[in-house]
């Protein structure tokens, strides 16, 4: 097993100060900035336990609180997609000037607003992005950025969380980079965006980007099979990935679509 090395680590910048946890595993390949979303912060179980999983796998993650304790007060900063993107970039440029992680390549992992402040960043950022994952996401808060976006991206949405799976096809169509649109069918499936499987995903994603081949997001068979047995019927008969090539749901012996 991968030792890994768990830390608290301060990021501050004159008057702005923002705690996080960064993790280490022995030889990481890359690092994954978690923007949490509404409501949410460095203590997420479900980010943590992703976070866990990446660092099986050799990615080094930091799970940063975005806003201050005092600025969390006020709900019209968890809105603030630049202000949030500020921050993203904050941490990342911290990243970049720490000597464990700085030669890293670097993903973003999203949630909520978080997603769309990490697509905004992504945008924005004077370095090189690897690759961003939005769960339950609102990219479309970062609209105005989506074309500039040149990270692969994948967005995972909940089956019956329509407003929200509006939001992202409309984003869908915005983005200009290598993309995937996952819809899991069952609002208590995207809770398993924490599961192995998803982050197993999640993993073979950005360690595929970081080693230079970011021209296909592959889904594992374990996954498909998972989400089919449990939805039960009519599923088969759904797309999982939908965008500009919608394929149907079934996988060929190495889990690639």
């Amino acid at each position: 097993m991968r030792q890994q090395q768990e830390q608290s680590v301060t990021i501050s910048s004159e008057a702005i100060s923002l705690s996080g946890f960064l993790g280490i595993p022995s030889k990481p390949k890359g690092v994954v900035l978690f923007a949490h979303g509404t409501g949410s912060g460095r203590f997420s179980p479900r980010n943590r336990f992703v976070a866990q999983h990446l660092q099986q796998g050799a990615i080094a993650t930091l799970l940063i609180d975005l806003l201050m304790r005092e600025e969390e007060e006020d709900r019209r900063n968890v809105f603030d997609i630049e202000l949030l993107a500020d921050r993203v970039l904050m941490a990342s440029a911290w990243l970049r000037a720490n000597a464990r992680t700085g030669q890293l390549a670097l993903g973003y992992f999203g949630a909520s607003t978080g997603a769309g402040a990490a697509l905004q960043a992504a945008a924005r950022a004077p370095f090189r992005i690897g690759a961003i994952v939005s769960r339950g996401g609102r990219p479309d808060l970062a609209e105005r950025d989506l074309p500039q976006v040149t990270a692969p991206t994948l967005l995972l949405v909940g089956g019956e969380d329509y407003p929200v799976i509006e939001m992202n096809q409309q984003a869908y169509q915005l983005l200009r980079c290598p993309k995937r649109l996952a819809i899991i069918p069952r609002p208590s499936d995207l809770a398993k965006a924490c599961s192995n499987d998803v982050a197993d995903l999640l993993r073979g994603l950005l360690r595929r980007d970081f080693r230079g081949v970011n021209s296909q997001i592959r889904l594992r068979r374990r996954l498909i099979e998972r989400l089919q047995a449990g939805n039960g019927r009519g599923f088969a008969a759904q797309p999982f990935l939908i965008g500009a090539f919608a394929i149907p749901l079934h996988a060929d012996r190495d889990g690639a679509f």
